[in-house]
């Protein structure tokens, strides 16, 4: 989110199932408005409501998720239909879910990286719109690896962000 910001997107409202993520109080302290609130003993359905009517009173008209490791329900995905993306740490269709990086030196992949796709009901299945790839080095751990990809996710998010966004 910080990247994408720094990269002149305009961002309506940044949004956080912590209360306590660092990203709110930065989003804040250069007046984006923000929406915190925890799923926990609301429910899916009504959690989703609250921050669907967040995202809309915000004037909102994409959803670019970043760092957001909650699955969506189909009927969020539903009223977002192809206005919701997300940045996934691994090249898709490879390694969807988590621990990507770990996988990728597994596997023994010469290459790891990062996808940016549109968001639909399928786990980390919809439509790819950038990549970027990032060497495995024979040294590397999930850690170190997952740094290097990292900084290419901030790289080609924005990129792909603006592209999608002026269609």
């Amino acid at each position: 989110m910080m990247a994408l910001v720094e990269a002149g997107i305009p961002v309506g409202l940044v949004a956080s199932d912590k209360p306590d993520a660092a990203g709110l109080a930065w989003a804040e302290a250069r007046g984006i408005a923000t929406f915190a609130l925890s799923p926990k003993g609301i429910g899916k359905a009504a959690y989703e409501a609250q921050i669907d009517a967040a995202l809309r009173a915000a004037g909102c008209e994409l959803v670019a998720l970043a760092g957001y490791m909650r699955l969506l329900s189909d009927d969020f995905v539903a009223r977002w239909r192809g206005r919701i993306v997300n940045i996934h740490p691994s090249l898709l269709p490879k390694y969807k879910g988590l621990d990507t990086h770990a996988r990728a030196i597994a596997a023994g992949d010469a290459v790891a990286g990062c996808s940016v796709h549109v968001v639909t009901e399928e786990l980390d299945g919809g439509a790819l719109l950038g990549q970027a790839e990032v060497p495995v080095l024979p040294d590397d751990g999930p850690e170190t690896l997952a740094m290097r990809v990292l900084a290419a996710e901030h790289r080609l998010y924005p990129q792909v962000l603006k592209e999608f966004a002026s269609r």
